[in-house]
């Protein structure tokens, strides 16, 4: 039995009304209510599909909701009369539903039709033509293919990160290897959406095809963070570059440090090279260069070392040696030298045992205070205060408490004491005072005066042993 509000319907044209999802046919029925009630769920249901949950069995749900809505009108119609004009009824529902299907029909082709240039695109890697093209998907493509819209939107969100990272990697070859740990993580996002891997190693394939970068200390950095840690199996495919770019690009940064009296920093980078890529055909030149740095590292704190504040100061280097493996052997002279201390004496010494700087020297000289050393004659001179008239001076070697170190080791080569020889008794004997007296009164010892001779007589065992 009809309920008496339902007028008189066409059971076609009431399911062509309903296919509208606009409630047309519930209109026809004069069931007012139900059109408004049914059209709120409709409205609902496509929301929920288009923003929501943009999946497959939920565009079920809605079909089922559409086929539902129309078999009800159906149903609903033939349990009322025969409609008089029920042609009419039925271009009107026609009417209502034949644009409704059509558009949801067109937009789902136009939809396929973008997808596809979106497809093509992404398959050339073409991330900016991709976004391009899905730029044109709106907000009826998602009601009449809410899925593909979904799918669309994982691409426009991989491409958009692609794009980043790429960004970011070509800030890294500028000189800017901070950034590679952005541009990694950024497509280790990529790499959350699937079907991603291929775009990810294309673009580490252009990233790497740009190696090795102007500046080898720039690439050096680069190479140095890719080759560190598992990061999976796409992103590690950068790494595979590391073996070919990383030696040259060490061995040129290191030459610049080099270049630069960066030493400490230039060892480093050469040494990185014998450790990391041993039989290579740059280890050869990187182990010379570990010795070169090492030894400029050494020439540079012995320099700090034999610093003196004053002519004659002797020099932290005589408490606390270093070596300079650049240095010649002690050994069969002439042994070149720095002499520290006694520069009266010492400083007589020939250019030809005498080093222009550490770098030439092969010994190192320390001298201590001068003192009285072997009695060499006794001789008499006049005396006020003697009762005989005169008094006898003692002339004494010079002894010198030298300390000889070899610069190649710092090893202590000798501790002794050197006593150097020279003229005695003169006819007059020089000598000063510090106390003002009315006589004469000569002191009772007094150092020889030596020649040059007398002084490389004294030293020749040490310079040229």
């Amino acid at each position: 039995m009809v309920q008496p509000h339902t007028k008189a319907a066409d059971p076609l044209a009431a399911a062509l009304g309903n296919a509208s999802l606009l409630g047309a046919g519930y209109l026809l029925l004069g069931r007012r209510r139900l059109a408004v009630l049914t059209g709120l769920v409709t409205i609902a249901l496509v929301a929920v599909l288009a923003l929501a949950v943009r999946t497959l069995w939920f565009e079920i749900v809605v079909l089922v909701w559409w086929a539902a809505l129309a078999a009800h009108g159906w149903h609903l119609a033939r349990r009322t009369e025969r409609p008089a004009r029920a042609g009419r009824q039925r271009l009107t529902g026609l009417a209502v539903a034949l644009p409704v299907l059509l558009a949801v029909g067109l937009l789902r082709f136009d939809a396929a039709r973008i997808e596809g240039d979106a497809i093509e695109a992404h398959g050339r890697g073409d991330c900016p033509g991709v976004l391009a093209a899905l730029d044109g998907l709106w907000a009826g493509h998602a009601v009449a293919d809410a899925p593909l819209t979904a799918r669309t939107g994982d691409t426009v969100r991989a491409c958009r990160l692609l794009l980043a990272a790429e960004a970011q990697l070509g800030k890294a070859l500028g000189g800017d290897p901070a950034n590679l740990e952005r541009a990694f993580a950024t497509l280790a996002d990529v790499r959350a959406i699937p079907g991603q891997d291929q775009r990810i190693r294309e673009v580490l394939d252009r990233f790497t095809g740009r190696l090795p970068v102007p500046d080898p200390c720039g690439t050096a950095a680069i190479t140095d963070w890719l080759r560190q840690g598992a990061r999976g199996p796409v992103l590690d495919h950068a790494a595979g570059v590391v073996p070919r770019v990383a030696p040259a690009a060490l061995a040129g940064c290191a030459d610049r440090l080099m270049a630069a009296d960066d030493w400490p920093r230039a060892r480093d980078r050469y040494q990185q090279i014998l450790d990391q890529y041993p039989g290579h055909e740059l280890t050869a030149r990187a182990g010379d260069g570990v010795t070169r740095a090492t030894q400029a590292i050494e020439l540079a704190n012995v320099r700090d070392l034999l610093e003196v504040s004053y002519p004659g100061a002797e020099p932290e280097y005589c408490d606390h040696p270093a070596p300079y493996s650049g240095a010649a052997p002690y050994g069969d002279g002439p042994n070149r030298a720095l002499i520290f201390g006694d520069d009266e004496h010492l400083g007589r010494f020939p250019a030809e045992w005498r080093a222009g700087g550490p770098a030439d020297a092969v010994a190192v000289i320390c001298a201590g205070t001068t003192d009285y050393g072997a009695e060499v004659r006794s001789c008499p001179y006049e005396s006020g205060l003697s009762l005989y008239g005169y008094q006898d001076v003692s002339f004494r070697k010079i002894a010198i408490p030298v300390r000889v170190y070899e610069v190649k080791t710092g090893r202590l080569v000798t501790d002794t004491r050197v006593e150097i020889g020279g003229a005695s008794c003169p006819p007059v004997l020089h000598y000063t005072t510090y106390v003002d007296l009315a006589v004469d009164i000569p002191p009772s010892q007094v150092y020889v005066t030596p020649s040059d001779a007398d002084v490389r007589a004294a030293f020749q065992p040490l310079i040229d042993p």
